[in-house]
């Protein structure tokens, strides 16, 4: 019982940190483990880490960060707070 309560408060606290952004158009791309290379062309998510990801989800926002995929990925995390990108990050990687 111990175990499934646990289980629940941790999913509870990742979904609260994830609330602002939609997961599901990330993992659509990038995989539901992070390790799928986006159309052949990203890092694996996986083996990032977590400040690796916010800088680059930050920098993708700004325009400072990117090759091939900035474009694409700047459409998906303009609408994001920087806070909501950081919490984000926290929920995937090392």
């Amino acid at each position: 019982m111990k175990k499934i309560v646990m289980s629940i408060v941790a999913l509870t606290a990742t979904t609260a940190l994830m609330a602002g952004v939609n997961a599901a158009s990330c993992t659509g791309c990038h995989g539901a483990d992070w390790s799928k290379k986006a159309l052949g062309k990203s890092l694996d998510v996986s083996q990032m880490t977590h400040k690796e990801i916010a800088d680059s989800l930050i920098g993708y926002k700004n325009g400072t960060y990117g090759r091939a995929m900035k474009g694409l990925m700047k459409g998906q995390v303009a609408k994001y707070s920087d806070a909501d990108l950081e919490a984000f990050a926290q929920t995937i990687g090392k």
